[in-house]
């Protein structure tokens, strides 16, 4: 007698059969897309990586950016580059392969960790321009090292937070209708309109998550900005309100998209999924908003622009200078025993 097993992404549990693994569908199949796509996502995430990347890292080399202001901007640029799925999608026309795991894809749901904090971070931000522009006397004393510390502290509880309560919401779903999933990564919307379970408990406590997050954070970023405007227009230089007035719209411009898509996404019943429009939507949010914060939060900044053009000045003048060195002394060895370079960067620039 020959028994013949084959392996299937099914398992069968009592009466019912258990999904083990997922298909990624992705974005398109067509090969005369994927080419197209995989170069403009190539340049989205190269953007993402070295706009977010060279945030923090500008924000920690120099002391002038030591303040409440950039440091919520870094850990901003930290979480913009925590959950850009750009690479995924990258990999996703690179590999014929699109299967992943149960549980790899109840893993993804942790990088909510980053979507959820950062919109208490953008929050916190807002209550940081209300503290500069209404009131300037008592900013020092208002945004200490320690409020600073605990306002970003409580936006990663958050977003662990909600990122352990989806998790745990998903878990408890049986899944034994299809495994193909209509996203280019592991998310709640597709997975609860593939579940064979009551869906109802499950809609509601996204529901009430995600909606207790958008009322809460947004209320706090128009209350903010409102008193913003209201001092804005009190004042007399129509230069300095006109600069204002187009930072704040900038600001208001990436938190609506932000928060729009959001509510688009999970604020809907899972009866009313829609493959064509929710994937543009994910695309949008976990793409391409990672990419413009940096440019509308950061590289718009004065400060910044000041640091880097610095930081950009002391790069050629250190290369000028090696260079004008190196006439003198062509040979490296006795360069450094001349200058008694003892600085190990400058040897290792050298070297």
């Amino acid at each position: 007698m020959v028994v013949i097993m084959m392996i299937t992404p099914y398992q069968v549990c009592e009466n019912t059969t258990e999904v083990t693994e997922f298909i990624l569908v992705g974005l398109a199949d067509d090969p005369e897309v994927q080419i197209p796509l995989f170069i403009i996502f190539s340049l989205i995430y190269l953007i993402t990586v070295i706009g977010n990347l060279g945030m923090i890292e500008l924000i920690l080399l120099d002391s002038l950016l030591h303040t409440p202001m950039y440091f919520f901007l870094s850990h901003l640029s930290l979480m913009d580059f925590g959950y850009s799925s750009a690479a995924k999608v990258i990999a996703g026309f690179l590999t014929e392969d699109k299967i992943i795991s149960y549980n790899a894809c109840v893993t993804q749901f942790f990088f909510a960790v980053f979507i959820v904090a950062e919109s208490y971070l953008l929050a916190a931000v807002a209550y940081d321009g209300y503290a500069v522009v209404c009131t300037p006397l008592h900013y020092t004393t208002t945004m200490t090292t320690n409020v600073c510390a605990r306002l970003g502290i409580g936006c990663y509880f958050c977003g662990f937070l909600n990122a352990s309560i989806r998790t745990g919401n998903i878990v408890r779903l049986s899944f034994c209708r299809s495994n193909v999933v209509d996203r280019f990564f592991c998310d709640v919307p597709p997975l609860l309109a593939l579940s064979c379970s009551d869906n109802y408990i499950s809609d509601m406590v996204i529901f009430f998550v995600v909606g207790f997050n958008a009322l809460f954070c947004i209320l706090v970023i128009l209350i903010s900005y409102l008193f913003i405007f209201i001092t804005i227009l009190r004042m007399r230089s129509s230069e300095g309100c006109q600069k204002a007035f187009s930072t704040c719209a900038s600001h208001l411009t990436a938190v609506s998209i932000f928060c729009g898509t959001g509510i688009f996404m999970y604020l809907q019943p899972s009866s009313n999924y829609s493959m064509g429009t929710d994937q543009m939507a994910s695309v949008l949010y976990t793409m391409v908003i990672p990419m413009l914060n940096p440019l509308v939060y950061s590289l718009r900044n004065k400060g910044v622009k000041s640091v880097f053009k610095k930081a950009v000045g002391k790069t050629k003048s250190s290369r000028e200078f090696v260079s004008t060195i190196r006439r003198f002394y062509p040979s490296q060895i006795s360069l450094v025993k001349i200058l008694n370079l003892s600085n190990p960067h400058i040897s290792k620039f050298l070297w």
